[in-house]
């Protein structure tokens, strides 16, 4: 079974760690994760300029290593991560600053959501 998973609650919020720990379920169960998608205050989980606090963890850090260990398609809502001051190489280059986007995470739009609802037998969403 397909499964996309979205998320829209900030790093801070319990469904950004619910959704991580339920995709990682989907992994263990076999069926096929097919896109992950962060929405609104998630995309502040994938700011490498974020700090935690040294006994909560660094949640965007936790699905990076997840995307690389089993080649998730990690998405990130390109306007979110706008209004949010996030940008990647293209768009930091554009700026004439760094890209603070962490590892294995790509910004795009929500076609990407789109065609995952579509294509997926399943999408999950977490958060408000």
């Amino acid at each position: 079974m397909k499964i996309s998973v979205v998320i829209q609650g900030s790093p801070q919020s319990q469904s950004c760690t619910t959704a991580f720990e339920y995709t990682k379920a989907i992994i263990e169960s076999e069926n096929e994760v097919y896109r992950v998608f962060f929405h609104q205050d998630a995309v502040l989980a994938v700011n490498s300029l974020n700090e935690a606090p040294s006994d909560e963890p660094r949640i965007g850090e936790l699905w990076s290593e997840l995307a690389a260990k089993h080649e998730l398609e990690m998405i990130v809502c390109s306007t979110s991560a706008a209004r949010r001051g996030i940008l990647d190489k293209a768009e930091a280059k554009q700026r004439g600053t760094k890209s603070n986007l962490l590892p294995n995470f790509v910004l795009g739009g929500l076609g990407l959501l789109m065609d995952a609802i579509f294509e997926s037998d399943k999408t999950i969403t977490f958060g408000e």
